[in-house]
């Protein structure tokens, strides 16, 4: 039991020492990577016809990680 907690904590440190790799490659100069301030604006801005879906479903992610991660 332990070594599938430890193999889970491993799994989300990489996964998150990969977004900070791809974040820190975004943003530097002349780098045709988007940021992911800029995938989440482009993301923002989707709508069809007058309802934000984009904001929605961001919304949505946010609730959806307090979920899982903070509550308790």
């Amino acid at each position: 039991m332990i070594v599938v907690r430890e193999l889970a904590i491993a799994g989300f440190l990489g996964a998150f020492g990969a977004a900070l790799g791809l974040e820190w490659a975004a943003r530097r100069p002349g780098s045709r990577i988007p940021s992911l301030a800029a995938i989440c604006g482009v993301a923002m801005r989707y709508r069809i016809g007058r309802l934000p879906v984009g904001r929605i479903v961001m919304l949505g992610f946010c609730w959806w990680l307090g979920w899982h991660f903070l509550a308790r």
